[in-house]
């Protein structure tokens, strides 16, 4: 298989050695020029979260008294980095919920101990409306108590200011030169870490190690990852195939790798779990052989794509066309009229169209909980010899997203939809969770048309 060629940078190459100075410097020129000087906080957090730590560990310890499980109400940014921490640890009482399907928030909502479950809404602009319907929906299940919430969000949001009427337990601040899928190892993947008992002196540690590395041109180990994944991606390799993890680091590095560089036309693919061998694909290594390595590897991650983003000409901090679904989900639900998804297209004719160098992206509006239904079509889908990837809605909304749209039109989309059965209110809302997320569904496939991309739905069981 032939890989398609990628365009060549539209800036002149630097040595490694001016790169990573400019990096560290917060010169905008190493990419395109805009604001991105002022998304750098990244490359700092570290050092300012040790001071923080004490903070993080008080609040967990007070709220181990009271609470025996946790639950994390967010999307993205703030869910996936929380979500890779309970895998790896093995953090059994602590519950991430980043779906709208009103199957799983109903589950989850009867598996919890109301009385002694702790409520931890997470979202940067304090906006976000799948964790806002999630607060309303568990703040009136548990009784309206204050004490059992807490948020982490950037100053002065709107959701900081609703804690602060409401008398939430705690308010912690993230820091606003960091965009989301850059934000791991600030407050909305330490406080996560910290109520599972992650000891966080010892994490941060480790990533202090890797922050000082990727200050020099020699040895640096985010600018080598950065180098290899940009070059390859010059040489037509820009599907970049995740080493499994038994954390599935993947899931966070998706995000990272997609939104970052899926824009103007250009991107690297993310594929965890796909082998390596083929003409347009290359090995993403993963170094986790310990859980409390995740925090070093975040880092050396984040620094790869900033060097990666160079070497395309893109902004690796902005996401342009994340908010097309978002737009189109507000409309639909703003119609209030029932939404059908009824399967559109030939499942077959797209993947027998299948090209050189494309993808295959399977995107999946179900309960989480049948997620492993979607096998039978992922393997077809591996027949084309294609990349495959797989994603669940919204989740991937905040996470792939923007490389489906903005990226290079060489993806297949396959979205697959459920019986989403007994409507969910949400308080405050027109709508409930089975309408959202069959909302979100309708506007990201318009989305996906209307940027000419080939998409089908099917529903999963007619699979």
């Amino acid at each position: 298989m032939c890989a398609r060629s990628a365009e060549s940078s539209s800036l002149p190459d630097l040595s490694s050695e001016k790169l990573v100075e400019r990096i560290w410097a917060g010169d905008p020129q190493v990419w395109t020029g805009a604001d991105e000087g002022q998304w750098l906080g990244w490359l700092r957090e570290p050092e300012r979260m040790r001071g923080l730590v004490p903070d993080l560990l008080s609040f967990a310890a007070e709220a181990g008294e009271p609470f025996t499980s946790v639950v994390l109400l967010g999307m993205g940014g703030s869910s996936l980095a929380p979500e890779v921490l309970r895998r790896s640890f093995g953090a059994e009482s602590f519950h991430v919920l980043d779906t709208t399907h009103p199957r799983a928030v109903a589950r989850l909502a009867g598996s919890l101990d109301l009385e002694r479950t702790l409520f931890l809404a997470s979202s940067k602009s304090g906006s976000t409306l799948e964790t806002r319907s999630h607060l309303e929906y568990f703040w009136e299940r548990a009784g309206a108590r204050g004490e059992a919430f807490a948020v982490v969000t950037d100053p002065g949001s709107e959701l900081e200011v609703l804690a602060r009427e409401r008398g939430f337990r705690g308010v912690f601040h993230g820091e606003p030169t960091i965009g989301g899928r850059y934000s791991a190892l600030s407050p909305f993947g330490l406080l996560p870490a910290a109520l599972m008992g992650v000891d966080l002196q010892r994490l941060l540690a480790r990533v202090h190690e890797m922050a000082e590395a990727c200050r020099g041109a020699e040895g640096n180990p985010g600018l080598e990852l950065g180098l290899q994944l940009g070059g390859n991606w010059r040489d037509g390799r820009d599907k970049v195939c995740l080493d499994p993890s038994p954390g599935d680091f993947g899931l966070w590095a998706e995000q990272l790798i997609a939104e970052s560089t899926g824009k103007g036309g250009k991107g690297l693919v993310p594929a965890p779990g796909e082998p390596p061998e083929g003409m347009d694909r290359q090995r993403g290594e993963v170094r986790l052989s310990d859980p409390y390595e995740l925090g070093q590897e975040w880092y050396r991650w984040e620094f790869a794509t900033a060097v990666a983003g160079s070497i395309l000409g893109i902004n690796p901090f902005d996401q342009p066309n994340v908010q097309e679904a978002k737009d189109r989900t507000g409309a639909i639900l703003e119609r209030g009229e029932e939404i059908p998804l009824e399967p559109e297209g030939s499942v077959d004719e797209l993947l027998a169209g299948a090209e050189e160098g494309d993808y295959v992206a399977v995107l999946a509006f179900v309960d989480p909980e049948r997620e492993r239904n979607l096998e039978p079509l992922l393997t077809r889908a591996r027949g084309t010899g294609c990349v495959v990837t797989h994603g669940l809605g919204p989740r991937y909304l905040h996470s792939t997203g923007q490389l489906h749209k903005g990226g290079p039109n060489s993806g297949i989309f396959i979205q697959v939809v459920d019986d989403t059965g007994d409507e969910l209110a949400i308080p405050g809302r027109q709508f409930g969770f089975g309408q959202l997320i069959r909302a979100q569904a309708a506007g990201d496939l318009e989305a996906l048309k209307e940027r000419g991309r080939r998409v089908a739905r099917v529903r999963l069981e007619d699979l």
